[in-house]
């Protein structure tokens, strides 16, 4: 989950960038908390409505009743008919009485006079905004989807709108996303960092949790998926829907499996494309998702040799040796950085060039953007890679990062078990450099944060079956770059209800990418809750 040295985990889907200066200095982000904190989080004797059990019969059993049935107050915020909220949910659903967070919450009516209800989206990350995305899924979503769903999208808790968690600054998270080993003792090599690598992975990743701590408090407590999907309950019966229609892409699937997992009964249609490992711990989800780069890279190299002015090769040329060359760029960049004509301090090295390279992964539509990037850093500018690793972590050129890489890790430690050693992510970064060895290393030691993530923050693992929820559809690509396909083939098979819609394809997650396919199998499902056949596979 992590595409270079100590970065953090890579994100299962990119959410879209919007530039933010919350996280301008440290001293700025601990007191935007507490200012978010003020404003949003109030005591058992807060005069809010949400006090008001009149959603009591809506609530499932063991729900805090005083959550549900709320109005949102509704107000326009942009093109389509938009309209923008908020509610609230407990901080901690074991203490109902106690702080509360406000969930920030965008709608899109439907196009037509006779909808169904509403399909609630969420793009991925994990610390995607899906406020942000409603405005995309309503332009990718099937016309008829449109016509009889309200498009909603809400940024989950911690995310961007929603008390966001902050943990580092500027400075700090660009050295926390992209650790040079090669400094005086250490290597270049992910592989092999040495002990000046380790102390400095240790330093640098106990600086993180720490700084979550120091300036987020409680909230990093949690952060956890599950938490997530009793908030989606709870908005749901705020939209005044009995039962949840739903499109989670990417990391937006884990949202969905815990949401049937824990409401089966509530559950209309879910659509889960791209889908997570429902159980791996953090080390084997990290060593399986650079598996998956390494099939997605080779795709891109394959069709790369395609063409003449391929900077690997040529028409002729084996895939091997057009990666031994990637492979070499990269120990240029390890031992000194390119050059770079941006003015935002990140160097060219070896880790950001890694990044870049993922991130052109996740979509066919960015291998030619890759080919000119890679053309240039063999000719020793790395600049155009470097713009692209800060679109992998939501950071401009010179713009603060949105707080999408502190929420990103602290969904993932808290949802994912994790050694306590780091002699383990060492040994199983040496062993994830045989199986795939341009991110193996990197990104099985991405998961190093949650080493030392607060343990009664972590989540037990349990198994995500949702008995009695109606057939959930899960969607896999075979060669996702983020996802592993076996990862979709796994959640479906743990749902008791679970049915695979297969894509044969390149990039990460499967509808809405040009597979009439595809759309038309899952349009029908959200329309009419009437699954493909099982193993249905899609060209």
């Amino acid at each position: 989950m992590q595409a270079a040295g100590a970065s953090p985990s890579v994100p299962f889907c990119r959410a879209s960038r919007r530039p933010s200066a919350r996280l301008a200095a440290r001293t700025a982000a601990a007191v935007l908390a507490l200012a978010v904190a003020a404003a949003g989080c109030t005591g058992s004797d807060g005069g809010s409505g949400a006090d008001t059990p009149s959603g009591a019969a809506d609530a499932p059993g063991g729900a805090p009743a005083r959550f549900y049935g709320q109005t949102i107050d509704w107000r326009d915020c942009g093109d389509d008919g938009a309209r923008c909220g908020t509610f609230e949910v407990p901080l901690d659903y074991a203490e109902p009485g106690g702080e509360r967070l406000e969930i920030a919450v965008r709608r899109i009516p439907a196009t037509g006079s006779d909808p169904i209800g509403s399909l609630v989206v969420n793009p991925g990350g994990p610390g995607g905004s899906g406020f942000e995305y409603a405005d995309s899924a309503a332009r990718t979503v099937g016309e008829a989807v449109r016509e009889r769903f309200d498009i909603v999208g809400f940024d989950p808790r911690g995310v961007d709108r929603s008390s966001p968690i902050a943990c580092l600054d500027r400075s700090e998270m660009d050295d926390f996303i992209a650790v040079d080993f090669t400094g005086p003792g250490g290597g270049s090599d992910p592989a092999d960092v040495g002990e000046t690598g380790l102390r400095e992975l240790a330093r640098l990743n106990r600086g993180f949790v720490e700084g979550c701590r120091e300036d987020s408090g409680d909230l990093m407590m949690h952060m956890g998926t599950d938490e997530v999907a009793r908030d989606v309950d709870v908005l749901r019966s705020a939209l005044g829907d009995d039962e949840l229609t739903f499109l989670g892409k990417s990391y937006g699937t884990y949202i969905g499996a815990h949401y049937a997992d824990r409401f089966p009964d509530r559950v209309r249609a879910l659509v889960l494309d791209g889908a997570l490992h429902p159980s791996a711990d953090i080390v084997e989800l990290g060593m399986r998702q650079a598996e998956g780069a390494e099939v997605a890279l080779r795709s891109f190299v394959e069709a790369c040799l395609e063409v003449a002015d391929c900077p690997l090769g040529g028409p002729g040329d084996d895939v091997e040796s057009a990666t031994e060359r990637l492979a070499g760029l990269l120990e240029r960049a390890g031992r000194e950085p390119l050059r770079s004509d941006l003015d935002d301090g990140r160097p060219a090295n070896r880790s950001w060039l890694e990044l870049g390279i993922h991130s052109a992964l996740y979509s066919e539509s960015s291998w030619p953007r890759l080919s000119t990037a890679l053309d240039e850093a063999f000719d020793g500018d790395g600049t155009r890679l470097l713009r692209m690793a800060g679109d992998l972590y939501n950071r401009g050129d010179t713009a603060e990062y949105t707080n999408y890489t502190s929420a990103l890790v602290a969904v993932n430690c808290s949802d994912r078990q994790s050694p306590r050693d780091i002699g383990a992510f060492e040994e199983a970064a040496e062993r994830a450099d045989k199986t795939a060895p341009l991110f193996g290393a990197p990104l099985t030691w991405g998961g190093l944060t949650c080493a030392y993530w607060p343990e009664e923050a972590v989540a037990e693992p349990e198994p995500l079956d949702a008995p009695g929820a109606p057939p959930i559809l899960v969607v896999g690509t075979t060669r996702d770059s983020a996802t592993p396909y076996a990862w979709a083939r796994t959640m479906a098979g743990e749902l008791e209800s679970g049915v695979l819609l297969t894509r044969e394809g390149d990039g990460h997650t499967a509808y809405g990418r040009g597979s009439d396919c595809v759309d038309s199998a899952v349009d029908t499902y959200l329309l009419r809750v009437e699954p493909p056949e099982k193993g249905t596979v899609c060209p």
